[in-house]
C-alpha cells in the first residue's frame, strides 16, 4: 500500500517511455543526478530501505533505483509521495521545479523559453501542421512516421514536450500568433482519417482565439513565396527579433537585421498570398466535411 492508501502501482506502468535522461543534455543529467542524489540521502537519513521506501510511496524497487541514480526523471507526484514517506516539509516536492526544467529536450526548452517570451509569434511550416497546433495524438501519429524510427522513449518526449509549448496560448497577455497552413498538409491522413478530423476540429477551435490569425495556403494558388523553406519570426517587448528558417543560417536562430528583413520579407509575402483567415475557416470547415 502507498502512503494515502491507494494500491501498490505496477512498475510496468510508471516505469513508462518519456521520463529517461537525454544523455546528450548535460545540464538534465546533473539536475537529475542531483535530484536522485537528495531523495537517497533523505532516505538513508531516516534509516529507510530501499524496498520499504518503494512499498511506501507505491512504485517499484527498479524505478527507486533508477530515479536515485540519476538514470530517471521523476514524476511530479512521485517527488509528492516521497515527500510525505520522508516527512520533508515540502523540500523533495519542491524539487518538482528543478525537475520541470529538463523535462523535456534541450532544442525543445531554448524554443519553449524563446516562445513563453515573444509578443508577437508568425510561423510557417510547409511540410506539417506547426507543432504549436498540433493534438497529442496528430503528433503522436507524425512522430511515429519517422524513419529512421524514434524510439518509443523519445515519441513520448517529443509529444510531453510539444504539449507543453502550448502554454503559450494560456499567457496573459496572450501574444499575438500568426500561422500560415498548407493545404496539403490539411488534407493527407498521417496515422488514420479519425486522428486527422480531430486535428482539423482542433484547427476551427483555435483559429477562433482573438489572438490568433490561422490562414491556408491553397495547392491551386500559382505564387508561392515559401518555397525555400519553414519560416519563424519571434518579436519580443524589447524590440528585439529572432528568426529562423533552412534557407538562412542552416536554420540557426538569427538576430541579425539583414537576415531578419529576408525572412520577414517572405513571411508578410506568403500571408498575402494565403486565404485570409475567415476564408481559411470556410476551407478547414469544408476538408472536415469531406475527411
Amino acid at each position: 500500500m502507498s502512503v494515502n492508501g491507494e494500491a501498490t502501482r505496477d512498475e510496468d506502468n510508471t516505469d513508462e517511455p518519456g521520463w529517461e535522461v537525454d544523455q546528450d543534455d548535460d545540464w538534465a543529467l546533473a539536475v537529475i543526478a542531483t535530484v536522485g542524489r537528495q531523495l537517497r540521502l533523505r532516505r538513508e537519513s531516516v534509516e529507510m530501505r530501499v524496498g520499504d521506501f518503494a512499498a511506501a510511496v507505491g512504485y517499484g524497487e527498479d524505478l527507486v533505483y533508477k530515479i536515485e541514480s540519476g538514470k530517471r526523471i521523476p514524476r511530479p507526484e512521485y517527488l509528492d509521495t516521497a515527500d510525505e514517506v520522508l516527512n520533508a516539509g515540502g523540500l523533495v516536492a519542491a524539487m518538482k521545479e528543478d525537475v520541470k526544467k529538463v523535462r523535456y529536450p534541450k532544442k525543445v526548452r531554448d524554443l519553449a523559453q524563446m516562445e513563453a517570451r515573444a509578443v508577437e509569434l508568425q510561423l510557417y511550416d510547409p511540410l506539417n501542421v506547426h507543432g504549436l497546433l498540433q493534438t497529442p495524438d496528430y503528433a503522436r501519429g507524425l512522430l511515429l512516421m519517422r524513419r529512421p524510427a524514434y524510439s518509443s522513449e523519445e515519441v513520448e518526449r517529443f509529444i510531453a514536450a510539444r504539449v507543453a509549448r502550448k502554454a503559450v496560448f494560456d499567457r496573459d497577455p496572450a501574444p499575438e500568433l500568426s500561422f500560415v497552413l498548407e493545404e496539403w498538409t490539411l488534407r493527407r491522413p498521417l496515422g488514420g482519417e479519425t486522428r486527422l478530423r480531430r486535428q482539423l476540429e482542433h484547427l476551427l477551435e483555435i483559429g477562433q482565439l482573438r489572438n490568433v490569425e490561422l490562414q491556408v495556403m491553397p495547392m491551386d494558388h500559382v505564387e508561392h513565396a515559401g518555397l525555400a523553406g519553414g519560416i519563424e519570426v519571434l518579436k519580443f517587448e524589447d524590440g528585439s527579433l529572432v528568426g529562423r528558417s533552412p534557407a538562412v543560417a542552416n536554420g540557426r536562430p538569427v538576430s541579425e537585421p539583414r537576415q531578419l528583413r529576408i525572412l520577414e520579407l517572405r513571411y508578410g509575402i506568403i500571408r498575402a498570398q494565403a486565404l485570409t483567415p475567415r476564408e481559411s475557416a470556410s476551407f478547414i470547415e469544408q476538408l472536415l466535411g469531406e475527411t
